[in-house]
């Protein structure tokens, strides 16, 4: 697992191409395991501050139930369409996984709310290539560095 600071020390700029695509909205997608080990996915807002990713839940939030129970997640950024009649425009869309750990949250806008950290044992940035018929797939875990991947 690796903090955002160590991922992005590692491959400063997939670092910023992923964190541009958390920013181009407000609302993301987090994606937890229930009780029963099904997939949630959920809105959720996501901080990127002092060198770490962190995620905020209101008290008794089903997602928050499952991070207690399963800290693993998965991140999605937000999506966009492409350029209308420009479909090589798409500026791609970015993932992150890892686990969940619960931080101090002193200034919680939600009376009981918590947050957590996020250690990063995948970061992934998706996009076409340059001519636009190929999709190519970036990812990087710790200790194991970058793989791209490119297909029709």
């Amino acid at each position: 697992m690796a903090s955002w600071t160590e991922f992005a020390s590692a491959e400063p700029v997939l670092a910023r191409r992923v964190e541009e695509r958390f920013h181009i909205r407000k609302h993301k997608t987090l994606a937890t395991l229930r009780k029963d080990g099904s997939p949630r996915i959920s809105g959720i807002e996501v901080e990127f501050a002092d060198g770490e990713v962190f995620v905020g839940m209101m008290p008794g939030s089903l997602k928050l139930h499952d991070l207690e129970r399963d800290p693993r997640l998965a991140l999605h950024s937000p999506t966009e369409d492409p350029p209308a009649g420009d479909p090589q425009g798409w500026a791609g869309e970015a993932k992150v996984a890892g686990f969940a750990v619960e931080v101090e949250a002193p200034d919680s806008p939600v009376a009981g709310g918590r947050r957590f950290r996020i250690d990063i044992t995948e970061a992934v940035f998706t996009h076409l290539n340059e001519a636009g018929d190929q999709l190519v797939v970036e990812s990087w875990h710790p200790g194991s560095g970058t793989r791209r991947l490119e297909r029709s």
